[in-house]
């Protein structure tokens, strides 16, 4: 079985396709969270965008998202950002406005080639009231350029495409300077091949973790030695090759545990495991639950 095919009963929603045809290519996406809503509703079940990272800011209101498999619940001004392809549904209220940004996952690729760490493969929940004094004039830097990404989205000036993606950045560098990461180092310096193996990496992680290929076989097929491979994954993602690999492993199970109702042997045979007991005794050792006791938690 695919991966796409492993993910048809989430739905992919492409912006540009089932919303807005006019920006069916654009890498960039803007729009008012109440006009979203009109359309796809306040309660809008689980889904996913494939190769796009989706921020949603609530200026007032009440908003519970649900993301992989853990569960946020704030009050505006709140920022909530999903990763890329991740699995999330939300619940905002009759009240609540904001803006909600959708990016092409290449735009977080030119952060890195420009030496800025970024913070986006996990998701992010802030509000407005966990901030100290320092941390809100980042807030306000990022609530001034979501409005000047607005006001650029909604005319025709020259040069329009340019300035958006400038504004973007300034808009994913601020969303980093408020994360936990931020006050440790907001720069690293990347190698361009090194993160072009690094991608490629992620790729074929993507494609074949079903398979459990051994470590020897991606660096076989990205031309590496694992040495090589290693420094790089600790470069640019502060993780072993092999933590990665197990990571992404971890991150489907919990998403089929989460969001569908097969066994937990199917699920451990959809990931590939030909042992139901060692798909378990996989999960417990990097998660300190069994499979069973992580569901249950999330119902």
């Amino acid at each position: 079985m695919s991966t796409s095919e492993h993910r048809e009963w989430i739905p992919n929603i492409i912006l540009g396709q089932d919303y807005d045809r006019r920006y069916i290519d654009d890498p960039i996406h803007y729009d008012a969270l109440e006009n979203l809503a009109v359309f796809f509703g306040r309660d809008m079940p689980v889904h996913r965008h494939a190769q796009y990272l989706q921020l949603h800011y609530i200026d007032r209101g009440d908003l519970c998202f649900h993301i992989d498999d853990k569960i946020y619940q704030a009050q505006g001004p709140a920022l909530v950002l999903t990763p890329p392809s991740v699995p999330h549904s939300f619940l905002t209220r009759e009240d609540a406005c904001g803006h909600v940004l959708t990016l092409h996952q290449s735009l977080l690729w030119q952060l890195l080639k420009s030496g800025v760490k970024h913070e986006y493969e996990h998701e992010i929940c802030i509000s407005l009231n966990d901030l100290n004094e320092q941390e809100k004039n980042h807030w306000h830097t990022l609530v001034e350029t979501l409005e000047n990404i607005r006001d650029e989205w909604q005319q025709s000036y020259p040069s329009r495409d340019l300035a958006l993606q400038t504004l973007v950045i300034l808009l994913l560098i601020t969303v980093s300077r408020l994360t936990q990461a931020r006050a440790q180092s907001t720069s690293v310096n990347v190698n361009i091949d090194d993160l072009q193996s690094f991608r490629m990496f992620s790729n074929l992680i993507q494609d074949h973790y079903r398979e459990h290929w051994q470590l020897t076989e991606y660096t076989r097929t990205l031309g590496l030695s694992e040495s090589r491979l290693h420094l790089i994954c600790r470069r640019i993602a502060n993780r072993s090759p092999k933590k990665i690999i197990h990571d992404h492993l971890i991150q489907e199970a919990k998403r089929l545990l989460t969001f569908s109702d097969l066994s937990c042997s199917d699920i451990g045979y959809q990931l590939g495991f030909s042992d139901p007991a060692y798909f378990a005794r996989f999960f417990k050792r990097h998660t300190s639950l069994t499979s069973q006791q992580f569901r249950q938690q999330q119902r």
